[in-house]
C-alpha cells in the first residue's frame, strides 16, 4: 500500500461494530544485522574521534583493545544467560557499552555479567606485569609490557568504583541495595553529584553526558510510574511475555503512553488502529512495563564472597606491589 511517511509496516482498520478484533500487535523485525552495523559505525567513530584528538594511534589502538575486551567479558556472560537483542556500542571519548534485554534478572546472573568485564582485563594486567618483571623487558607497538600492564588494570579498576553506571556502581545498586528503595535513589543521585564535580573538576565536560542521562532517566521512571497506575486500574495484566500480550491490551496501552508520555506526543490514539513511525519505540516501552522480575538469589555469604572478590580486584595493584609511579605525571 502507498506510505507517505516511508514507514513499511503502517496499516489502518476501520473500527468493526461486533464483534471487536484488534490488529496484531507490533512485531519487532529481525534487527541483528542491524545492531552489529551500528556497532561497527560507532567502532568507527570512537577511532577516528580518538586519533583526532591524541593524535597517538598506538596508545588509541591499545585502550581500544582494553575496551573491547571489557565489553566481550559483559557481552559472552548475557549470552550465556540469553539476553536478547545483544549488541556492543562505542561512545567516542567515555567508552562502551553493551545492550540486551532480558525479563527476569536474576542478581547472580546480574554480579557475574557485571565482574565478566573488568576482571578479564584486570587478569590480563596482572600477568602482563609479572611477565615483564620476570624479564628483560618486553615491548607492543613500542609500548613496554609494564605500561600495558598499568593501563589494563587501571582503566577496568576505575570501571569497578561504586559509582553509578560504572560497574561497581550497577553491582552495589543491583546486589547489595534494593533497586527501588530510597537508599538506591539517594546512591544514584551522589553518583550523579560525583559525576559533576569531576567533569569540573578534571576540566573534561564530556563526562557530564551521564548525570544528564542519568537525570533524564529518573524523570522518565516518574512518569513510568504514573502509567503504570493508568494501566493498573485499567485491569491490564503486565506480568507476562510482550509475545502472550493481547493484542487489545496493547493498543489500550499504546494509547495510556500516547498521552502520558511526553515522547509519544506526535502520535495519534487509537482508534484508527494505525502504526507509526516510532512504533518500534512505542513497542519497546511497552515491553520495559511488563514487569521485571528481580529474582534476590544472593544469599549474605554469597554477597560476602562478591564482596571479596570486588574489593581483590580494586586492591590489585597494591596486592602485587606493582609500581605506580608512572601516575605521578597526571598528579597522582
Amino acid at each position: 500500500m502507498d506510505n507517505n511517511d516511508g514507514f513499511e509496516n503502517e496499516f489502518s482498520l476501520e473500527q468493526p461494530e461486533y464483534p471487536f478484533i484488534y490488529p496484531a500487535k507490533y512485531k519487532k523485525p529481525d534487527k541483528e544485522s542491524s545492531i552489529w552495523f551500528r556497532s561497527i559505525i560507532s567502532l568507527v567513530l570512537y577511532l577516528a574521534l580518538g586519533f583526532y584528538i591524541f593524535k597517538q594511534w598506538e596508545i588509541l589502538l591499545l585502550i581500544t583493545a582494553i575496551v573491547i575486551i571489557h565489553e566481550l567479558g559483559h557481552f559472552f556472560a548475557m549470552k550465556y544467560f540469553r539476553y536478547n537483542d545483544l549488541g556492543i556500542f562505542f561512545i567516542p571519548l567515555l567508552g562502551a557499552y553493551v545492550s540486551g534485554s532480558k525479563r527476569e534478572v536474576s542478581q547472580k546472573q546480574s554480579a557475574v555479567i557485571l565482574l565478566a568485564g573488568p576482571l578479564p582485563g584486570i587478569i590480563i594486567g596482572i600477568l602482563l606485569y609479572l611477565i615483564d618483571e620476570n624479564s628483560s623487558g618486553f615491548y607492543f607497538l613500542d609500548i613496554s609490557y609494564s605500561r600495558i600492564a598499568l593501563l589494563f588494570i587501571l582503566l577496568n579498576l576505575i570501571n569497578l568504583f561504586p559509582i553509578y553506571p560504572l560497574d561497581g556502581g550497577q553491582l552495589l545498586n543491583r546486589v547489595f541495595l534494593e533497586e527501588e528503595s530510597i537508599w538506591s535513589k539517594f546512591f544514584i543521585f551522589l553518583s550523579i553529584a560525583f559525576l559533576c564535580w569531576v567533569a569540573f573538576a578534571i576540566k573534561f565536560y564530556v563526562l557530564l553526558i551521564f548525570p544528564a542521562m542519568m537525570l533524564l532517566r529518573l524523570f522518565g521512571e516518574k512518569n513510568i510510574t504514573t502509567i503504570e497506575k493508568r494501566i493498573q486500574n485499567e485491569g491490564i495484566n503486565t506480568d507476562l511475555e510482550y509475545e502472550d500480550l493481547p493484542d487489545s491490551d496493547y493498543w489500550k496501552i499504546r494509547n495510556i503512553l500516547i498521552e502520558d508520555y511526553p515522547l509519544f506526543k506526535d502520535v495519534k490514539p487509537s482508534p484508527p488502529f494505525e502504526y507509526h513511525q516510532k512504533e518500534e519505540k512505542i513497542m519497546t516501552t511497552i515491553q520495559s512495563l511488563l514487569h521485571r522480575h528481580l529474582i534476590q538469589d544472593v544469599s549474605i555469604i554469597g554477597k560476602i564472597f562478591i564482596l571479596i572478590i570486588w574489593i581483590a580486584a580494586i586492591a590489585s595493584p597494591w596486592l602485587i606491589s606493582m609500581d605506580l609511579s608512572f601516575l605521578n605525571r597526571f598528579g597522582f
